[in-house]
């Protein structure tokens, strides 16, 4: 028996060492070793003996060890059946080409059966970077330079690779360009540590003065939840080492349309730990996770980078989401028909190959449902069903069961309305069949995501169909946002092709000019702005701010309105407060201006002043620490929600600070410099507001306006949304209107009272020159002034009047209040000469025609060249169709100032008259004895409030008050107010003031009104007791 041994060892001797002097590599400075293979035929009694038999030995200098049995086959008929032995598997070869991967049975049909592998044996895959040495391995492969360079690089490899323990095979397949490149494999049958690669590395790098890049399979072991996975499982991935190699894994999943990095997620979590690393699948998982998982480590050093991978492949059992209809939509009942045909539609709208078992389920249906398909992931049903009418109301109902390998359910079901006999419906109209009468009916979108739906009212008439049809790139880029966080790819970098899509698609406006376009939209402005991501790379701030400025071109206005006209504020709502969120994930200071966008961003330090601004809109912040951005829409105000009487003036100006503690933002100030979008008119309100974000409106709390001297600036204690409102009227100020009308009425009655007195007492008060040309203008004073106020009377309700009829009555206001101040002056400038040259005669012709040109004649030239001037008297130009009244445009704006100008020359003038004449009264005491000085003051102080008293009304002093009433803005408060009272008061009841003055306050027609009353022929010439009326006589 042992002479037997000795025989079986000594023969299984002689072919290892045959074997190893063919392949034995060139000693270098490690040990060189080489893994044999070798093929028995042999009695299957016999091959534990064989095993016991081959043990290691020596034999000059050659160490035989390690011999095991890996793979054990036996013929079956025609096949060859092989299975592994323990610690053994099927190569990735194997694996890929006759699907018999692990341990499995595999059966092998006229081909050699292969041999088994290690589970620890490692495959390396590399490439080496030469120098212009091994320039001939370039050369054709039949060329003696290329033998000779081949040979020598794979003798040169394997004196190096052949020091790892294990070492197998190594072959160089191919050279390329690009310097020369090596591509090459090797197979190593035990795994080794990383230190000892890494030895192997430096030692082939200097010897050949080259790079090497390597990627093993085999190192890192990846165990995974058995294929398939039922979509209701968490399943695992799992890669271990055996060793720390100190640095972190890269996890990656190789699908058909791409391969994503894994990374912490919404439905993925990724651990690692030293050796070892995960990921789990914590939701209820889609088709989106299916595909090749690989787990990598690299290390890069200067002339080589070594990459550990492992991968598995996960097939999930998926459940589909179904979208079940019924064809036709609304069955209906023909007359005389007992049954009706139904076809139910299950369409699980999935690209999967998933084999589904589908059952079908039907309750007050006449048949069971015959089951056909499926048709482009269509499965599809028919039934017949009775056409008469439940009498408890009850509906046919149809279902659809999807069961997978997993036996896990998902179940669709759905109503058959039938429109029986009796129903009312309403009929077919073009794509929309017949509808029961109070239904909806559906149809999907042509060329976009989403459906069309039209009600059919419960009378049986079509109503308007509402779209709800989305751009399919839209839709594309809201499925994209959705998942920006699930695991698949970088966050940020997700978000960033988000964005870039958003770009291209908002830069075509007909691809989102409509509100569910619009809506969308901003549905991924929403979700993104709720994602835990930053927006760092330039060209993702760019596409982000491009696309939401996009959205805000006035084409796409109606796109931010329902269909049913009305303005949907909670959209732009959405669209600030996403923004916003957005603007504030960018952590870069910069400066970016689109055509409705601008944002600029800044670091703010303590106790320096921090100001942005955007489209010429002045921000400062005090105190200001962090990062402060700033953001300007134009447009958006038009979409936020109106209050009834004020309306946006302004562009949307929102401010935020990160890095700033919570109590620093609660006693900020905030100074907002505003452009307003159009002028303010005089005396309108002005409101400073922020956006309220939980009531969606408008808010002046913490805001304040600086009032009219300061319009555009606003100062706000907190950060915000900013804008600024103006009322759609000005301030009115109560009972002002109603003054004026009775007012002007009192005139009115008053002039006509005024200038039959006149006449009355005509022969009896004129009996000089300075009398004549007094009342003379008295008369003119009271006709110019009561054709004014009686056109002001007539135009009181612009609103009554056209357009014709408005200017009409502006020119002849604008003449008659023009040639009134003028007689003023002929008067003021009479009692003047008067007054300094009481000697010097003028006759009383030259005076007339003095009067009569400067009270008629400039007042029409001014009024004329006014209307002329200002496009021929146009509305809103020449004059306001609120008010008829010439236009106020602003200071030394408008065709008012040819009204204010002339009267401000000539109440000044007046004033001077009237404060002339008082001194010339005061320097002619009425008594010298000194004993009586204090009587004589106080003649003299009535003598002064007497003259101020009758010559105010008469010289129109009191419209000195009307420049007041333009200087000060009703915004101001109380001190305007009075000012307009005051005016209002004076001048309506001008007509009432100069009757008392003139007729009533004067002695001597006074005397000859009372004489004619009394019908005394005899006229009264007494002297005036004062010096004024003796001034009047001159």
């Amino acid at each position: 028996m042992q002479t037997k041994e000795n025989r079986n060892r000594m023969w299984a001797f002689i072919i290892l060492y045959v074997l190893g002097l063919n392949v034995c590599q060139a000693s270098g400075e490690g040990k060189s070793t080489q893994m044999q293979y070798v093929k028995l035929i042999i009695e299957e009694s016999a091959i534990n003996n064989i095993t016991q038999i081959l043990k290691g030995f020596d034999y000059n200098n050659i160490r035989v060890d390690n011999l095991t049995k890996t793979t054990l086959c036996q013929n079956v008929s025609a096949d060859t059946v092989c299975s592994c032995m323990p610690d053994f598997r099927w190569s990735n070869e194997v694996c890929q080409s006759q699907k018999c991967c692990g341990d499995n049975n595999c059966i092998f049909t006229n081909i050699p059966a292969p041999m088994c592998v290690s589970n620890n044996s490692v495959a390396v895959s590399g490439s080496i970077y030469l120098n212009v040495t091994y320039q001939n391995c370039l050369k054709e492969k039949t060329s003696t330079e290329f033998q000779q360079c081949n040979n020598e690089l794979l003798k040169k490899m394997k004196e190096v690779f052949s020091t790892l323990m294990g070492f197998d095979i190594l072959t160089i397949k191919q050279y390329r360009l690009g310097s020369i490149i090596a591509d090459f494999e090797m197979i190593v049958a035990y795994s080794f540590k990383q230190q000892d690669l890494i030895n192997v590395l430096q030692l082939l790098s200097g010897n050949l003065s080259a790079s090497l890049d390597l990627v093993t399979t085999g190192f890192v072991h990846l165990n995974m939840t058995p294929s398939p996975v039922c979509s209701s499982s968490h399943p695992s991935i799992t890669c271990t080492l055996q060793e720390d190699l100190k640095t972190p894994p890269l996890w990656k999943l190789k699908r058909t349309d791409g391969e994503f990095e894994i990374f912490n997620g919404t439905e993925s979590g990724v651990t690692s730990a030293p050796a070892v690393t995960s990921v789990r699948l914590d939701t209820k998982i889609s088709e989106r996770w299916e595909g090749e998982y690989s787990c990598t480590y690299t290390q890069k050093l200067e002339s080589y980078t070594i990459t550990h991978k492992a991968s598995g492949v996960m097939d999930i059992a998926l459940l589909p989401n179904i979208h079940i209809t019924t064809l036709p939509e609304f069955p209906r009942c023909r007359p005389k028909s007992d049954f009706v045909k139904v076809r139910v539609n299950c369409d699980i709208r999935s690209k999967s190959q998933e084999n589904y078992t589908v059952t079908w389920n039907g309750t007050n249906i006449f048949r069971d449902i015959t089951p056909s398909g499926p048709s482009g992931g269509v499965y599809s049903g028919d039934t017949i069903v009775s056409c008469t009418k439940p009498k408890d109301g009850s509906k046919p109902q149809l279902s659809c069961n999807f069961i997978n390998v997993c036996d896990e359910h998902q179940k669709a079901s759905t109503d058959v309305n039938i429109i029986y006999e009796t129903d009312k419906f309403c009929p077919a109209q073009g794509d929309w069949k017949d509808t029961k009468a109070d239904y909806t009916a559906y149809l999907k979108c042509p060329n976009a995501a989403g459906q069309r739906q039209r009600k059919c009212s419960a009378g049986g008439t079509w109503e308007a169909v509402v779209a709800h049809c989305v751009n399919l790139d839209v839709n594309l880029a809201l499925q994209q946002a959705i998942i920006v966080d699930v695991g698949l790819g970088s966050p940020d970098k997700n978000a960033a092709n988000v964005f870039s899509l958003l770009g291209n698609i908002t830069n075509n406006t007909k691809a989102i000019n409509s509100y569910a376009n619009m809506n969308a939209t901003v549905q991924v402005l929403i979700s993104l702005s709720q994602k835990s991501i930053s927006i760092v790379e330039e060209s993702a701030i760019y596409d982000f701010l491009e696309s939401s400025s996009n959205l805000l071109e006035r084409p796409l206005k109606d796109s931010w309105t329902l269909n049913t006209g009305e303005s949907n504020s909670s959209l732009a709502d959405s669209y600030l407060t996403s923004v916003e969120k957005l603007i504030q994930k960018t952590n870069k200071t910069y400066t970016n201006k689109q055509n409705n966008l601008e944002v600029m961003a800044s670091i703010c330090t303590k106790g320096s002043p921090c100001s942005n601004t955007v489209f010429d809109v002045t921000v400062n912040l005090e105190p200001s620490l962090g990062s402060v951005k700033t953001a300007g829409f134009k447009e958006l105000q038009n979409y936020l929600t109106e209050e009834k009487d004020f309306e946006p003036n302004s562009i949307v100006v929102s401010t935020t600070m990160t890095n700033t503690e919570s109590k620093e933002l609660k006693s900020v100030n905030v100074n907002i410099n505003f452009q307003l979008l159009k002028p303010r008119p005089p005396n309108v309100q002005i409101k400073c507001v922020s956006w309220d974000n939980n009531t969606r409106s408008w808010s002046e709390e913490g805001c304040e306006w600086k009032g009219s001297s300061e319009e555009r600036l606003c100062t706000c204690t907190h950060l915000s949304s900013f804008a600024i409102l103006m009322s759609r009227y000005p301030t009115e100020i109560k009972w002002l209107t109603e003054v004026t009308y009775v007012g002007l009425s009192i005139s009115v009655v008053s002039l006509i009272i005024s200038m039959v007195i006149e006449l009355t007492v005509w022969s009896a008060v004129v009996k000089t020159i300075g009398s004549y040309l007094r009342h003379t203008a008295h008369i003119h004073i009271s006709l110019c002034l009561l054709i004014a106020d009686g056109c002001f009377l007539a135009s009181s309700n612009p609103k009554d009047l056209t357009e014709m009829w408005c200017k009409i009555f502006v020119l002849l206001k604008h003449f008659c209040y023009l040639s009134m101040f003028f007689w003023m002056l002929c008067l003021s400038s009479m009692l003047l000469h008067k007054t300094i040259f009481p000697f010097h005669q003028t006759s009383k012709k030259a005076y007339m025609r003095f009067f009569l040109f400067l009270g008629y004649v400039c007042p029409l030239l001014i009024a004329v060249i006014t209307f002329l001037g200002y496009n021929g008297g146009a509305k809103d130009v020449y004059f306001s169709s609120d008010t008829c009244w010439l236009r106020y445009s602003g200071l030394m704006k408008g065709s008012i100032h040819t009204f204010v100008i002339p009267v401000g020359i000539i109440v000044l003038f007046n004033v001077f008259s009237m404060l002339v004449v008082i001194m010339k009264l005061l320097d002619h005491p009425i008594n010298t004895d000194k004993s009586n000085e204090n009587e004589n003051e106080k003649k003299a102080a009535l003598t002064a409030l007497r003259s101020v008293i009758l010559l105010t009304p008469i010289f129109g002093v009191t419209w000195i008050f009307g420049f007041a009433v333009m200087l000060l803005d009703l915004t101001i408060g109380t001190v305007a107010f009075v000012v307009n009272y005051a005016f209002t008061v004076l001048n309506a009841f001008q007509g009432l003031f100069i009757l008392l003055t003139t007729c009533l306050g004067d002695k001597l027609t006074r005397e000859a009104l009372l004489n004619r009353l009394r019908k005394n022929d005899s006229a009264s010439t007494t002297d005036s007791s004062t010096k004024l009326d003796s001034t009047w006589k001159q």
